[in-house]
């Protein structure tokens, strides 16, 4: 799975930010909060429950587990100042060394990463320029190029700058983009710049070369490769995440590259004042993230792997002893989120339960476990990445799984409850967000329980699509554009021709909404065309 298909997955994440209303996150507390406690229930003393990670190295999560290198160093980097331009060259010269790269740097994420990199090639370390960001008007270098399969959720780091977007579907089409606005072309790995394909990174470098156009590709979530396989192939730049596969700090990411664009990024971030000072990174972190790479070179990766491999074959032995269950383990194409993944199948009909309803029950009820779901040839299933999860975690994924699969249940009733009322019309939606609200409209038409129609949304026009049972609604439209998403999950119970209740929005958490049937009527009246063109107008 790639990071444009982990990010995909998102809007289904059963933890932490999705599928959980707005209520539970803000009830008040029958209790008061703390005091802290410094020991493994830190998370418990404020009232939060901690989760076993079978999912990956997701944010919303926590990332990954930080090496205890990384403790100690930031530990010990906490107990003394420093200068941080010298500290950053000192680093940027480790990292060198280390990586093979001309130079390096520390930076907040690899979002920051992203974003000190674009600034880098925008502003060339000319510090007025880089106080001007991200008004670039009157700037040689202001345009971005992104092929089509490139656009994602990440990619905002690097619009922050204030550049212009131009997007690529084939190498004739970068070709004739690349002028002397462009600063730099974006690329985030996986399928679509592997090699082979048509904007490949060598593809795309091959182009790129006598324009002298620097490269910069998004490999967040990927094996540290010494030297990097990226500037083999062509890249300029490459950013990695600090919490993810490296295992440092999930604050602290890796910019490595052409040491006049990192030196040129280093002033671009913080401690410097820019556009880049609001993504700090403490010298704790930049030293913790430095063990963090150090550990890579001399990590076993190899037992690690056997590792992981035991842990899923004993999740999957004790699975199969549920009868009907059968399991595979696939494993990984690329560098991307590089380790096995367990899949876990049933036939839903038989165990009376999907995987998606056993992610969900895992995500909100002791002890806490994150999965992932899937249905193919009619099969369903729940599946599990092994890098992320700690030593005696394996026992109690398997139980869990094990008891959820045994339990008897009754076939679900699958007839629909009659609904109370007519919805076909137009719809005028009160959305009432955290701090602000806006209007939306629907327009529905409705056979028996099931509705169809398009939402009006602040800047966008999409399908929506649900059912009604008695007076309980639920609604479902996406907005999306490049590289973007929003996922709106209406439930409201319906009293006459008012409709009110809650809007899911996946990562973005919840609102509340109010609908109104408009008075709007059907317009019936007939149409004269006329015989020819207007003798005026």
């Amino acid at each position: 799975m790639d990071r444009r298909e982990m990010i995909k997955n998102l809007a289904i994440l059963p933890v932490g930010g999705s599928l959980m209303g707005m209520s539970p996150l803000l009830e008040k507390r029958k209790k008061p909060i703390g005091p802290l406690a410094l020991d493994e229930n830190i998370y418990r003393s404020l009232g939060v429950e901690p989760i076993i990670n079978c999912r990956g190295t997701f944010t919303i999560i926590g990332g990954s587990i930080e090496r205890p290198e990384v403790h100690q160093a930031m530990a010990a980097a906490g107990k003394n100042f420093v200068q941080y331009d010298e500290l950053a060259f000192a680093i940027g010269e480790r990292l060198a060394e280390i990586t093979k790269a001309e130079f390096g740097i520390i930076t907040a994420g690899c979002a920051a990463a992203m974003k000190h990199a674009t600034a880098a090639c925008v502003t060339g370390g000319n510090p007025e320029k880089l106080l001007r960001i991200p008004d670039l008007s009157g700037m040689e270098k202001t345009e971005v190029i992104v092929p089509r399969h490139s656009r994602n959720v990440y990619d905002h780091a690097v619009r922050n700058v204030g550049v212009t977007i131009v997007e690529v579907n084939s190498p004739e089409e970068l070709e004739r983009a690349i002028n002397p606005k462009t600063a730099m072309i974006y690329l985030i790995s996986g399928r679509g710049a592997a090699t082979g394909q048509p904007l490949s990174l060598e593809n795309i470098a091959r182009i790129a070369k006598d324009q002298e156009v620097p490269i910069l590709m998004d490999a967040a979530a990927e094996n540290l490769t010494i030297p990097c396989v990226h500037f083999e192939r062509g890249a300029t730049m490459v950013a990695y995440s600090g919490g993810k596969a490296i295992c440092g700090p999930q604050c602290a990411g890796l910019l490595l590259g052409r040491k006049d664009l990192m030196l040129s990024a280093w002033q671009a971030s913080s401690p410097h004042h820019g556009p880049g000072r609001d993504n700090k990174v403490g010298k704790e972190e930049m030293l913790g993230m430095l063990a963090a790479v150090e550990a890579w070179t001399t990590r076993d990766h190899e037992k690690e792997w056997d590792t992981w491999m035991e842990w899923l074959n004993q999740i999957a032995d004790r699975a199969t002893k549920v009868k009907g269950v059968s399991f595979q383990i696939n494993q990984p194409f690329d560098l991307n989120n590089r380790a096995p993944m367990l899949q876990i199948l049933w036939d839903p009909e038989q165990l009376r339960i999907t995987g998606e309803e056993v992610a969900e029950r895992f995500g909100r009820t002791p002890p806490r476990i994150a999965v992932g779901s899937r249905n193919q040839d009619g099969l369903t299933s729940i599946t599990i990445s092994p890098n992320q999860m700690q030593a005696g975690e394996a026992k109690v994924v398997a139980d869990r799984i094990h008891q959820t699969l045994s339990e008897k249940r009754k076939a679900p009733d699958k007839s629909l409850i009659p609904p109370v009322g007519d919805l076909s019309g137009s719809w005028e939606v009160e959305m009432t967000f955290f701090s602000s609200k806006s209007t939306h409209q629907w327009v529905l038409s409705q056979d028996e329980n099931w509705l169809n129609g398009t939402h009006m949304s602040d800047f966008a026009k999409q399908d929506i699509y649900g059912s009604i049972e008695g007076d309980k609604v639920i609604l479902r439209s996406n907005f999306r554009k490049p590289g973007d998403s929003v996922v709106f999950m209406f439930t409201g119970k319906l009293q006459g021709e008012s409709l009110e209740g809650e809007v899911f929005m996946g990562e973005y958490l919840t609102a509340r909404f109010n609908a109104k049937k408009s008075g709007t009527q059907p317009r019936r009246e007939r149409i004269m065309v006329p015989s020819g063109p207007p003798l005026a107008t």
